[in-house]
């Protein structure tokens, strides 16, 4: 049996990962998903929001050993976490996440992809510090393969995503680096361009990269086939 900590991207919450934990369960592992400050039910204002703030909420919630799954702009918050302290996390799993780069922010990284398919959707606040998907792209953006029930229930709780934690870069060293790390490809990806899934995993060990044929959100389509990969990079740590 493994422990799963479930980190959600930007504009996102816990709620997200509402099929993979009872999808976890029927392996004999035990899943949690939080909230990272300013999502979901914690109510902090997205203009209070930080990176530093998302990594201590990962720390917060870690107990010591588990594998630590962070969905796309959840890449940045729970390498933080991994450097801050390697001995609680047993491995991280990218799930069509950002992968980040010595001295580049996330909003940096993006700019580094062939192409950038959800800048047309970003609609910043009038104060600058936050930002909301066009909800009439979203659908097509993050959830393409999903049911009219999971958009539903997804576009319901969609909220501000803050800019500060994607404008700084995250410190990496020795540390992060002796966690082990898995990637999870999403071929079908509107959202991060699946040409820059490919780069960010350049050269990872053989068996560290898994590719689904699914859109940027498996946790809403695949649900177990994402369980599925999870349980068996559970075996390998």
């Amino acid at each position: 049996m493994a422990e799963f900590l479930l980190i959600h991207g930007a504009a996102h919450g816990a709620w997200c990962w509402r099929k993979v934990i009872p999808a976890l369960e029927a392996f004999g592992h035990r899943a949690r998903a939080i909230d990272l400050p300013g999502h979901g039910e914690d109510p902090l204002p997205y203009t209070e929001v930080t990176l530093e703030r998302y990594r201590d909420a990962v720390l917060g919630a870690l107990t010591g050993g588990e594998i630590v799954v962070g969905h796309s702009m959840g890449g940045y918050p729970i390498t933080a976490a991994a450097e801050a302290a390697p001995e609680k996390v047993a491995g991280l799993v990218y799930l069509c996440a950002y992968t980040p780069w010595p001295g580049l922010s996330l909003s940096e990284m993006r700019m580094k992809a062939p192409y950038q398919p959800l800048l047309p959707a970003i609609r910043m606040t009038e104060d600058r510090k936050g930002w909301t998907a066009d909800p009439e792209m979203v659908p097509g953006l993050f959830y393409h393969d999903c049911t009219s029930e999971d958009v539903a229930f997804a576009m319901e709780r969609l909220c501000v995503q803050a800019t500060q934690p994607t404008s700084v870069p995250v410190a990496m060293s020795d540390r992060y680096a002796s966690v082990p790390r898995y990637y999870i490809r999403c071929a079908e990806d509107r959202t991060i361009p699946p040409e820059f899934q490919h780069t960010m995993t350049e050269g990872w060990p053989e068996g560290h990269v898994i590719d689904m044929q699914t859109s940027h959100s498996p946790f809403f389509s695949a649900p177990a086939d994402l369980a599925a990969h999870l349980d068996r990079i559970s075996k390998e740590l």
